[in-house]
């Protein structure tokens, strides 16, 4: 990887990180302790787009700058966590099957986004269970499950848009010529 491209990736995945704390904090519907925001559709795209341990680092440092930007600091590291391995997840699923298609599908990122959303609906309810205890840990999974789906949804719409600006797309390129080398 020569400098140009790793200097891209570095302004990509603070690009991200911003981006993903931004949609985090831009809408949020208030639940019990928490709320609902739109954020997880920038962490499965950073997960997809950046690949899976840059996309994690971005979309695990921008949530929790939301939380902490926010005032929900209790939050903060479980939401790093969470986070960081819900974009590990959309990012893994999407190369592996990304092998076998061999294209870009919004199928593709669907499934790469129901694995990222699995893993935010049972990890904020397991570390909800220490936080609130468990009838707490509960009332929030239908919220966390929402937040989800609408990452989801809306990541499927976003990454065929954010594939056409060429610094991404030819970014995603190079990762996918250094993925096919190894």
């Amino acid at each position: 990887m020569n400098v140009q491209t790793k200097t891209t990736k570095i302004v990509l995945a603070g690009l991200m990180a911003a981006l993903t704390c931004i949609a985090t904090m831009l809408i949020r519907i208030p639940t019990i302790k928490g709320y609902i925001h739109i954020g997880d559709c920038m962490v499965i795209a950073s997960g997809i787009l950046l690949g899976p341990f840059v996309g994690a680092l971005a979309a695990g440092i921008g949530s929790m700058l939301a939380d902490l930007l926010g005032g929900y600091y209790v939050f903060s590291i479980a939401t790093f966590v969470i986070k960081f391995s819900a974009a590990f997840a959309a990012g893994v699923v999407f190369q592996s099957a990304s092998r076998v298609l061999r294209k870009y599908t919004i199928p593709l990122t669907a499934l790469s986004g129901l694995a990222s959303g699995i893993i935010v609906v049972a990890g904020y309810f397991i570390f909800e269970i220490f936080y609130g205890g468990m009838a707490y840990a509960v009332t929030e999974i239908l919220p966390n499950c929402i937040q989800g789906l609408a990452g989801v949804v809306l990541s499927a719409a976003l990454v065929p848009i954010l594939l056409q600006i060429p610094v991404i797309r030819n970014s995603r390129l190079s990762l996918t010529r250094k993925e096919k080398n190894a």
